[in-house]
């Protein structure tokens, strides 16, 4: 049965080549950016998809943009994107149901570009890429970098972008991403309660029933990336707290790099202290620099050996950003993954950190849900 509606609706097929897929788009508070969505998604409709927007707003601004344009908007009380999602999904009756949020921008044609693949019958789900959109400022731009940046983007697909026409995955993140509604439907649904990613359970639960989801690199839906570092990293912490819960959820989902992340923290503080502790007991001397000569001295060692781990895990974070996927490489963004990376490796850490001591004191907060300053 699934969770989020005790009357399941049918789905049902249109031979007439009417309605075939549903975009549901949950928001709160966010009617600025939802108004460029629903425009977009108008613009480019051919009457072959609905809209429902399914709003948590605390004011009339959704409900009155939605009377104004004539999307269907259900009020929704819950905290979660997931309960929101489900809640929208308890109405569909279109075979495909598509999602992304409420801060992109739909590129002409978004909708068939994912639901042409369909015509597959192995295919019970596809997604596509994302990334900031060209009108970002730079430092949107440099966060658009860093999540591309191949090596250090810890168990995602941010700085992965196989060059082939169709490839299989195992997650499609809910920016821009359409299933086969039945699927959904006989999983359950997204996982009632989960405060956050609530479409890495929802594909472990697709593959788990042994249904098959693919990436179609070449359609990119462009996501608004946040415009400075304390912002991206309020995100990025989010990120790693609400991995964590889900990892409690369904452990096959870490690999080792989340575990390395969520040490980045203390690695860092400790990197740091070897550093300031040589340099203070003279290990930083410019005659000891560029040789192998002399006294290796617990402090001549601190020093150097943590300068040296910095250093080259600062190259790794260049090298990486200039080699990865996003499109607005520069010489200015790829230097700037120094400051971006290490950034994002910070709150994505502590972000763990805090879910896992959350998780040992049986006290797990629900305030990741939104990191974002709405009107």
């Amino acid at each position: 049965m699934y969770r989020g509606c005790p009357n399941p609706i049918a789905v049902h097929h249109d031979e007439r080549g009417g309605l075939q897929a549903t975009v549901l788009i949950p928001t709160i508070n966010n009617p600025h950016e939802l108004r460029v969505v629903l425009e977009h998604l108008i613009r480019d409709s051919d009457g072959t998809y609905d809209i429902i927007v399914i709003d948590s707003s605390s004011n009339s601004e959704t409900s009155d943009l939605c009377l104004e344009l004539g999307v269907e908007r259900i009020a929704d009380s819950s905290r979660t994107r997931a309960d929101a999602c489900n809640n929208g999904l308890s109405l569909v009756e279109t075979p495909y149901t598509l999602f992304t949020d409420d801060d992109v921008i739909p590129p002409s044609g978004w909708v068939k570009s994912l639901i042409r693949w369909f015509d597959r019958e192995h295919v019970a789900g596809v997604g596509g890429t994302n990334f900031s959109p060209e009108e970002d400022p730079w430092l949107s731009k440099c966060t658009d970098v860093a999540f591309g940046a191949r090596v250090m983007t810890a168990g995602t697909r941010y700085g992965a972008r196989p060059d082939a026409e169709l490839v299989e995955v195992t997650h499609n993140p809910g920016v821009n991403v359409a299933y086969r509604t039945e699927v959904l439907r006989e999983v359950g649904g997204f996982d009632q309660g989960a405060i956050g990613a609530e479409d890495v359970l929802l594909d472990s639960k697709i593959v788990n029933a042994g249904h098959r989801l693919f990436l179609d690199p070449s359609c990119t839906m462009p996501h608004r990336r946040r415009p400075a570092i304390i912002p991206m990293m309020r995100q990025i912490r989010n990120y790693g707290y609400v991995r964590r819960l889900a990892i409690d959820r369904e452990p096959s989902l870490r690999s080792p790099t989340h575990r390395a992340v969520q040490m980045f923290p203390l690695l860092a503080f400790i990197a740091i202290l070897a550093l300031a502790y040589g340099a203070a007991g003279g290990g930083a001397q410019w005659n000891l620099w560029f040789t192998l000569e002399g006294e290796w001295n617990l402090s001549r060692a601190s020093f150097h050996f943590s300068l040296g781990a910095i250093s080259l895990y600062f190259l790794i974070c260049v090298a990486g950003a200039a080699m990865g996927t996003s499109p607005h490489r520069s010489l200015g963004t790829v230097l700037a993954s120094c400051v971006t990376i290490p950034a994002a490796h910070l709150a994505y850490g502590w972000g763990m950190m805090k879910a896992e001591w959350g998780l040992l004191r049986g006290s797990v907060s629900i305030v990741a849900i939104d990191d974002k300053e709405r009107s």
